[in-house]
């Protein structure tokens, strides 16, 4: 009896440490979690695309898998705008580790692309825009908006050539979302860092592309109940 009540005291005593262990780890984690400089657009052409000076391409590794913020690339899997015509690529070929996919062009209609480029995808949107108004177009739309974009996270936006990410963050911002918690970090086409994962294939004779290592998010219109807006 005596034996049994010692090993009792043991595993107690273990199981207590492991806590008191755990919880110095989570607050050193918590603690150490470095603080954010405060966005800041970038002078110039970058800045006309709304890219930020403190955190974007050159050093976003810096500030990845934080458990503070989300990370969203903006791109579709295959744009159907003419990319190529200002030396960027209309295929989705690789991506920034840690961000996850969710394509501008489904969230609202796309407008002041270059003429290069031509038009993108004009399907169904979340949302339509209007002198600056973002109208839903469906009743699950802002539920939707939330989800990806959470507003109680620091939010990293990338895509191409930082266009997208741009247009995302006057989006959000224009639906109520802080704007300082809010970065466009730029375009991957202009990523150098150690992060990079690439979905072209070029192994083959054909080049093929391996969007199974996407973390995409879908938005499936014909799910959602559309609304109706007077426009």
């Amino acid at each position: 009896m005596k034996k049994k009540s010692i090993i009792m005291l043991v595993i107690s005593v273990l199981i207590i440490i492991t806590i008191i262990v755990c919880a110095f780890i989570f607050n050193d984690d918590k603690n150490t979690l470095s603080t954010l400089p405060k966005p800041e657009i970038s002078e110039g052409l970058r800045g006309e695309f709304g890219i930020d000076k403190n955190i974007n391409e050159k050093n976003i590794d810096e500030y990845l898998n934080r458990p503070d913020s989300v990370y969203r690339d903006m791109r579709m899997l295959k744009d159907p705008g003419n990319y190529e015509a200002i030396g960027g690529d209309s295929y989705l070929s690789g991506f920034v580790k840690g961000f996850e996919v969710v394509p501008y062009p489904y969230l609202v209609n796309v407008s002041g692309l270059p003429e290069e480029v031509g038009d993108t995808y004009t399907g169904k949107t979340l949302f339509t825009e209007k002198d600056g108004k973002y109208t839903p177009n469906f009743e699950e739309s802002m539920d939707i908006l939330e989800y990806l974009f959470p507003k109680d996270k620091n939010i990293f936006l990338m895509c191409g050539g930082g266009g997208y990410a741009g247009m995302t963050k006057n989006m959000l911002v224009a639906l109520g979302w802080n704007e300082d918690k809010i970065y466009n970090v730029g375009g991957y086409w202009y990523y150098e860092g150690k992060n990079n994962v690439i979905v072209k294939n070029e192994k083959h004779k054909d080049v093929t592309y391996d969007f199974w290592k996407l973390p995409y998010h879908d938005i499936d219109f014909d799910s959602l109940h559309e609304v109706s807006n007077d426009r």
